[in-house]
């Protein structure tokens, strides 16, 4: 069978630009994804993901914004409600950073920017911290960084509604089904699977942590660090405390980097820690949580949110698929410019939405509609294999 346009993997990345791709072809579009739809395998599973405008680096900051309308535009054609503003906050303890070299990674990365791109924010120090939220216990040389329009996407709810939306607009979409290679084929591509090899003008590869076995048959290989990651959901008793009304999503910046969420998805408040987690492959990954993390995780809450917490609802894992720099891949491979390749490094699932429509333009051959330079295939990052592994953890 012949198809215009292939997406091969439907997580958060694949399941957009499957959407974006129908609503404009529609009939002749096909989404493969090699698990049941919604597996809790990679990276884009569970219930809840930061957005925010809240960015340190020009090339994110610059796409904050279009995310949200994109996210609206995903909500307004589908009425289901998908994002959850909680406002937001980014709270940098001084003393715990000391001596950590953090680039542009403090509150002033974050405000330099939004003062670029007109974002309104304030500033606040450990005490209005914990007057305007109580649930923190804060003193010392703690600076906090709050913006209103943070808040809550759903990634489960979000893949779902992709898919639907990419089904109402004729996409043919088929789980279960891996994909064994993708081949160039004279200006298009072949795509082999266990049952048939289908054909396509165009295929969009976000295997994510299954890239470069999707791309062996390209010739490409790119520099990924497969990272098994984990969050705990609280039961915490403080329910009207932690509800998205009164409690906002937050990014503790310290010796270590937390992130976490009211209570959402379940009946329990979210904790994780930004990157740290051991190297793994999509084979080898567990599924069981890494008891020194869940530890650090315990100790974090009774110093800082001790009414957060509450017995633990239950810790799951997921993969962090990342290039060296940390920095997206959306780009045609130089050497067969029918393959386009997507790679969110860890933290894409916030901006999903709008990369979908930029996947969309890589596919049909346009500008994209922003600017995407920064995550081109061809920087030095992924070429030069001296290239120094600089996570932003």
């Amino acid at each position: 069978m012949s198809y215009r346009a292939i997406v091969v993997g439907l997580g958060g990345l694949g399941s957009a630009a499957l959407y974006r791709l129908a609503a404009e072809i529609g009939p002749g579009v096909l989404g493969i994804e090699q698990f049941e739809l919604g597996h809790q395998r990679g990276a884009s599973q569970d219930h809840s993901r930061i957005i925010r405008l809240a960015q340190h680096q020009e090339q994110y900051a610059a796409l904050a914004a279009p995310a949200y309308k994109a996210w609206d535009e995903v909500e307004a054609e589908s009425g289901q409600q998908i994002v959850t503003k909680t406002g937001g906050l980014v709270i940098e303890d001084r003393v715990a950073r000391r001596g950590i070299d953090t680039g542009a990674r403090n509150i002033e990365g974050y405000t330099a920017m939004f003062d670029r791109f007109g974002v309104g924010y304030e500033l606040l120090d450990a005490d209005g911290l914990t007057a305007r939220w109580p649930q923190f216990r804060a003193s010392g040389d703690l600076l906090a960084l709050y913006q209103a329009d943070s808040g809550i996407v759903d990634a489960a709810r979000s893949n779902a509604v992709h898919i639907a939306l990419a089904r109402a607009h004729g996409a043919e979409v088929r789980a279960r089904t891996p994909v064994r290679d993708v081949r160039p084929d004279g200006d298009g591509v072949a795509v082999v699977t266990d049952d048939e090899v289908l054909y396509a003008d165009r295929v969009v590869v976000a295997s994510d942590a299954w890239t470069n076995r999707v791309l062996a048959g390209t010739g490409a290989s790119l520099p990924l660090t497969v990272l098994q990651e984990q969050v705990t959901y609280y039961a915490t008793p403080h329910l009207a405390e932690f509800s998205p009304a009164r409690f906002p999503v937050f990014m503790w910046h310290g010796e270590h980097n937390f992130y976490g969420f009211p209570v959402y998805g379940e009946v329990a408040t979210k904790l994780g820690q930004h990157m740290g987690g051991h190297e793994t492959t999509a084979d080898d990954r567990t599924f069981d949580p890494d008891p020194v993390r869940r530890r650090r995780y315990d100790a974090f809450v009774d110093a800082n949110l001790p009414r957060f917490g509450g017995p633990e609802l239950y810790t799951k894992t997921c993969l962090y698929t990342v290039p060296p720099d940390q920095n997206f891949v959306l780009d045609a491979l130089p050497e067969h410019p029918q393959v386009i390749v997507a790679n969110g490094a860890g933290h894409a699932f916030k901006f999903a939405a709008l990369i979908g429509q930029l996947l969309a333009d890589l596919t049909l051959d346009r500008t994209p509609s922003h600017p995407i330079d920064a995550f081109r295939v061809t920087r030095p990052a992924l070429t030069d294999p001296s290239f120094p592994r600089s996570f932003h953890v």
